[in-house]
């Protein structure tokens, strides 16, 4: 039997957040095409919406995203100096820090399809 949404209902922003969430996870997956473009966006996007959210569910995968981008960005950085010494060092540093970004983007995408939310490191 197929619900009814009706335009401006909760059903239905919860069905466009549900929407945005899968296309911002998707824009960080994707970003190994666009030399991180499309993380930027979706991570501007995660900043402007993250106010929105209604729930603790929705709330974790976006920290979740923003944490994996600003880890990344942090990794990336303290492993440049390895490009000017060798390449070989740099470009080994680069490749498992992509993997784990790649690893972390999936692992969220994955529980957010299955309805689950991402845990919260503990304080």
């Amino acid at each position: 039997m197929n619900q009814i949404v009706i335009p401006g209902s909760a059903a239905r922003q919860r069905s466009d957040l549900q929407l945005l969430t899968h296309l911002l996870y998707g824009l960080h997956t994707l970003s190994w095409f666009s030399a991180g473009v499309f993380s930027v966006v979706a991570m501007v996007i995660n900043v402007v919406k993250r106010a929105d959210l209604p729930d603790d569910f929705y709330r974790s995968h976006f920290r979740w995203q923003a944490r994996s981008f600003w880890f990344t960005m942090l990794w990336l950085l303290l492993t440049s100096p390895l490009w000017a010494f060798f390449v070989f060092p740099g470009w080994a540093a680069w490749s498992l820090i992509g993997l784990w970004y790649l690893y972390r983007y999936i692992k969220g995408w994955w529980r957010f399809a299955d309805g689950k939310p991402m845990p919260y490191p503990a304080n």
